[in-house]
């Protein structure tokens, strides 16, 4: 079996052409050149070099996570676009197995760590165990151990697990030369550090251990494939926190948000209704159709119908991610306003009688149960609860439920 490896988890970038028994040619740099400028061209050398056709290749083999963002999305996009066009299999492999698995036969803890910044690492830890049933001294009679699978950990704990295991413990990766004067510190146990040479992700490490899991049915398409990041990326961490501090923003809705609640609509209900739906509601006369928005995204969404001096909830939803953060008790208000404005007495609705969330979001805004329409709601079958409120005396609360019925 012949497989194109590719790791650019981090700021070595690597790339090899690996079969079972040899790697034919792997090419490593470890300098600061985004990956988008090494790694194809780094592929391209090396099947000129040996002079051979991708499309002999079996699989692509990845390292997928975790390590740099930036890194794992530029490895990804490429191992997918070769993929793609060479109608290729690929290989997953996680980032830190594979530098675990650079130190073969080697049965003393093996600790990559990789800084993941905040005082943090991405690590794992790993051992080879011999087989009992066979002779210790050949090659291949190792076996690959997993003691503890991918995680991001500060280091202080990372020392704490390590000293539980009263083992001796192998250090590589660049977390290394960061973080060496703690572990030094903290240890009580016996410890090393890899050499240079092994002390880095190596590309033939991904194709031999991608190998491997390639024969116990561990692959993939390429359009399937996804990196591994175990934690959302700063830019993501701070659009987070932007949209926690933000205030909802409530407006009327237009056609052009009918997509956008249809989406939410399928992530959120069993009976979801489809865009169609949506916009014929909001098309009609008598009703009120409103839009939430939270630091510039869609954030929720309320329709209800109006007659005589009654209005009726028919959907009020938040996007799962924003619950609980003062949406869907924007929407309240602004309801409650229009309806005052229009001479709206009073709101009803109806809402799951598994949702407790939304029942109490309702209960602490005033709303009053005044009775069950028994088997309401099909996929699945529930019954469902009346509620209702006079708007001359509502007040809205000052904590958020999750706003779905």
């Amino acid at each position: 079996m012949r497989v194109l490896a590719i790791d650019s988890s981090g700021l070595t970038a690597s790339a090899a052409i690996v079969e079972e028994d040899q790697t034919i040619v792997e090419y490593t740099t470890n300098f600061k050149k985004t990956h988008s400028q090494t790694l194809l061209p780094m592929i391209d050398e090396m099947t000129r070099m040996v002079d051979i056709d991708l499309a002999s290749i079996d699989a692509i083999a990845i390292s997928g996570g975790p390590g740099s963002f930036t890194g794992l999305r530029i490895g990804s996009a490429t191992a997918k676009g070769l993929g793609l066009a060479l109608d290729k299999p690929l290989i997953h492999v996680p980032t830190l197995e594979a530098m675990a698995y650079s130190i073969y036969g080697c049965e003393d803890i093996i600790c990559p760590i990789m800084d993941a910044r905040r005082s943090q690492v991405y690590t794992g830890l790993y051992t080879f165990v011999p087989k009992k049933e066979e002779r210790e001294t050949l090659f291949d009679e190792r076996s690959f151990q997993i003691m503890r699978v991918q995680m991001a950990v500060s280091v202080e704990e990372l020392i704490r697990h390590l000293n539980v295991y009263r083992r001796r413990v192998v250090f590589l990766g660049d977390g290394v030369p960061i973080y060496r004067e703690m572990l030094e510190k903290g240890l009580k146990v016996p410890y090393a550090f890899a050499p240079p040479f092994a002390n880095r992700q190596r590309a033939a490490a991904v194709g031999a251990l991608g190998i491997r899991y390639y024969r116990q049915g561990k692959f993939e398409t390429a359009a399937e494939h996804k990196p591994e990041y175990l934690r959302v990326s700063q830019a993501e961490r701070e659009r987070a926190r932007r949209e926690k501090d933000a205030v909802p923003q409530v407006r009327r809705m237009v056609r052009e948000d009918g997509a956008a609640v249809a989406e939410m609509e399928h992530q959120l209900f069993s009976d979801a209704w489809s865009e169609k739906s949506v916009l014929e509601t909001l098309e009609q006369e008598k009703t009120i159709c409103l839009l939430a928005e939270k630091a510039g995204r869609t954030a929720g969404y309320l329709l209800a119908y109006t007659a005589a001096d009654e209005a009726e909830i028919a959907r009020v939803a938040v996007v799962k991610e924003l619950q609980r953060q003062g949406v869907a008790r924007a929407l309240l208000a602004e309801l409650e306003s229009i309806c005052r404005t229009g001479g709206i007495r009073k709101i009803l609705l109806d809402v799951r009688c598994s949702n407790s969330s939304a029942r109490a979001l309702y209960e602490r805004a005033g709303y009053r149960e005044d009775g069950i329409r028994q088997r309401f709601y099909e996929n699945p079958q529930e019954d469902a609860i009346l509620m209702s409120r006079d708007v001359t005396d509502w007040k809205i609360p000052h904590s958020d439920g999750s706003g779905s019925h």
